[in-house]
């Protein structure tokens, strides 16, 4: 069962393969901001994990996230996402991004619920 308030943190390390320069959305040896982005979607994704039945997996639809600050090689960056409204197979974030204490991002993400088996006949 899904809940408002289901909520998930996930964090990863800036290295020098999730910078702008590598990954070609930047050219400066900052986090980029496609790879906080992919860290808030995780996060949303591991909030309601457990909670899908045996063969469900969720889908991105849409996220939608300011990027405030940089972050250097070396910093913890965390991203948090909680559960905002449920309605069907649609589940609403509020998403974030931190460094230290410091907030690098925010914004929404849109997940659906979806049968793996049914989704991955339509490729």
């Amino acid at each position: 069962m899904f809940e408002v308030g289901m909520k998930y943190t996930s964090k990863l390390t800036v290295t020098k393969a999730v910078t702008a320069i590598e990954i070609g959305s930047g050219d400066m040896p900052v986090l980029a901001t496609p790879m906080m982005m992919a860290l808030m979607e995780n996060a949303a994704m591991l909030a309601v994990k457990d909670a899908l039945p045996e063969g469900f997996t969720t889908v991105g639809g849409h996220i939608e996230s300011s990027h405030l600050r940089p972050s250097k090689i070396g910093d913890i960056v965390r991203a948090e996402a909680v559960v905002v409204k449920v309605e069907g197979k649609k589940i609403e974030f509020k998403i974030s991004a931190f460094s230290g204490e410091h907030l690098l991002g925010e914004g929404t993400h849109l997940r659906f619920i979806v049968e793996r088996e049914k989704f991955m006949s339509k490729l």
